[in-house]
């Protein structure tokens, strides 16, 4: 009679048999019931798994509006309104016009009738002289005259863009006559020129804003074209009175 228990699960028998005779042994029960808790366990942390982990479908998130579309930019886009023109805008060309036409208009008056202790019409020819020009009792005339319209023009804001290239174009003429003297006007150069024709540059591109006789006219809804050709005007006129007055 033997003591020793040869079955591959008896105590008689080797680790491994004993350990291969427990999972042969093992009831279909608790071995369908260890696969149950895997697969619990592989989905509560295995978020990757194609099969019970993730899914594709609907999905919720911790985060508010991950996951999900949300209206907010389209209701954003609906409320943000286009770009148009305001009164703030109106109000800052306002004030650049009457600053810009009060001065052309002082100082035409000044050429032309001698006011505000101006030099009048032969005092302001000989200064042309003095820079060269000929025919400087016509061109204090002219120079005088359209001053003193383009500057009420500007404050009327009417014509703006023929106002605006009449300053821009004796800006011009005045900056090339005084190149020489540099820059500063204290030097006698063309500062003050070319700010005051810079301006009169942006009034013809900008238009004079809606508080203007020119509010609801061709050129007024059509600024930029209109700039452009008040532009050629003004490099016209000024190329004219240099190539046929001015000799230096």
């Amino acid at each position: 009679m033997s003591i020793h228990d040869d079955r591959p699960g008896g105590a008689g028998g080797s680790p491994d048999d004993r350990s291969y005779g427990a999972h042969a042994q093992r009831p279909r029960g608790a071995k369908g019931a260890a696969r149950s808790t895997q697969s619990l366990g592989a989905r509560q942390h295995n978020y990757y798994d194609e099969d019970d982990g993730y899914s594709d479908g609907e999905a919720t998130s911790l985060v508010g509006g991950v996951g999900e579309e949300s209206g907010y930019a389209e209701e954003l886009g609906k409320k943000r309104k286009p770009f148009a023109w305001n009164g703030g805008t109106d109000l800052g060309l306002l004030i650049l016009r009457l600053a810009l036409g009060g001065v052309f208009l002082l100082h035409g008056a000044q050429k032309l009738f001698g006011a505000f202790n101006g030099p009048g019409p032969e005092g302001f020819a000989e200064v042309l002289s003095g820079m060269g020009f000929q025919q400087s009792a016509a061109l204090s005339l002219v120079t005088g005259g359209t001053e003193l319209g383009a500057g009420a023009l500007l404050v009327l804001g009417l014509f703006t863009p023929a106002a605006a290239a009449g300053v821009v174009g004796l800006m011009a003429s005045a900056v090339f006559v005084k190149l020489g003297a540099g820059f500063f006007n204290a030097d006698g150069g063309f500062e003050m020129d070319a700010i005051l024709g810079a301006l009169g540059l942006g009034l013809m591109f900008t238009g004079p804003g809606r508080v203007a006789l020119d509010y609801g006219r061709v050129w007024f809804r059509r600024p930029l074209g209109f700039g452009f050709f008040g532009l050629v005007v003004a490099a016209g006129a000024a190329a004219a009175i240099l190539i046929l007055f001015h000799r230096p």
